[in-house]
């Protein structure tokens, strides 16, 4: 049998790695495809994004966590379990055309590369492109590369100067110097001179043969995203990273997630704001997960990076669902008590 093809979509903390996926499972034209969400933390909001999109039923094999979706697809939550998963799915090849692995927004891409070179999967399976989704408005604010306008300044004025660099720019550098695709998200939130301005930067950052297309919505077609043919997993030496000396290295270690489950219901606006004061007074970079809101039947999907909050009913609540809010944060020295007693008197 043919090795199955993968395509692995990293990205930064809520540049919208979820919504692609979810829009490809919806929009797969026949193809079979398994999907390997690889959490940061505990709680698999993620996975569960995807499980619940129109066309997922969950039919949920508690042993293996491996979730059958009634177009024909697979999905599956990954945390510290990457190969005995990956050999479960190679188990079902011949149902298989196509395996997805989104990963942590935290994590760096090549060791997870470099994992296709075992013995249990290389045989089995090739990474077949490396898609980085980009967050326009979190680089214009200057959430992941600092002052944009300061950068291209100091390149035009010497190529080779190299700027003071902070973990999360080396982390978003290395995303980007693996792509073999990168999709530019949010563009219609920035000024289309920002959105130029920005694109130039990245060009500079990537592989003169690395395309970079505008993606709203996770809008884009199945064929876009798969049929590199890189077989990624032998090319490593000519994707140069920040932490190639580093004999392991996943994630800044000092970030960490932390899950807070409520009983209360909440208005979202009230939320919103209580976590915008939040992030703008402690170090959190991600919050996303479920909301109950009083009245509603249906579940709130809220999902925020730094001041900008995101929020959709993506289902009703469920009859052997209790409604309630469930939240996750990720961040540096996150204290979950200051975190809850900040926003439990604000439910219902």
């Amino acid at each position: 049998m043919q090795k199955i093809p993968v395509t692995i979509v990293t990205g930064f903390l809520g540049a919208g790695k979820t919504t692609l996926i979810r829009h490809l499972l919806q929009n797969n034209q026949g193809r079979r495809i398994a999907v390997l969400v690889n959490e940061f933390g505990e709680v698999g909001i993620d996975g569960e994004l995807i499980r619940a999109c129109q066309v997922c039923d969950d039919e949920e094999d508690a042993r293996q966590n491996i979730v059958e979706l009634t177009n024909g697809c697979l999905c599956c939550t990954v945390q510290e379990e990457f190969l005995p998963t990956m050999q479960e799915l190679l188990k079902r090849r011949d149902r298989l055309d196509h395996m997805v692995i989104e990963t942590s927004g935290l994590a760096l891409p090549k060791p997870l590369v470099k994992a296709f070179r075992w013995p249990e999967i290389r045989n089995s399976a090739t990474v077949d492109g490396i898609v980085t989704v980009v967050d326009c408005e979190a680089i214009a604010s200057g959430q992941l590369v600092g002052d944009l306008d300061a950068l291209l300044a100091q390149r035009e004025t010497d190529p080779n100067l190299e700027h003071d660099e902070t973990p999360i720019e080396e982390l978003f550098e290395d995303q980007l110097a693996c792509a073999d695709l990168v999709l530019l998200t949010k563009g219609d939130r920035v000024p289309p001179e920002t959105r130029q301005q920005i694109e130039e930067w990245l060009q500079s950052q990537i592989a003169p043969s690395v395309k970079i297309i505008a993606c709203h919505q996770g809008q884009v077609a199945p064929e876009v995203l798969m049929g590199f043919n890189a077989t990624v997993e032998d090319d490593l030496d000519n994707r140069p990273s920040h932490h190639d000396t580093e004999e392991e290295h996943d994630h800044d270690d000092d970030i960490t997630s932390l899950s807070l489950q409520l009983d209360h219901a909440f208005e979202p606006s009230t939320l919103i704001h209580a976590l915008q004061q939040l992030t703008q007074e402690h170090e959190i970079y991600r919050v996303k997960g479920f909301v109950a809101v009083p009245t509603k039947p249906m579940r709130l999907v809220l999902q925020g990076v730094g001041q900008r909050f995101d929020h959709f009913y993506d289902r009703p609540w469920q009859q052997n669902e209790s409604p309630k809010t469930h939240l996750v944060f990720i961040g540096r020295a996150l204290d979950p008590i200051l975190i809850k007693n900040l926003l439990q008197p604000l439910g219902q």
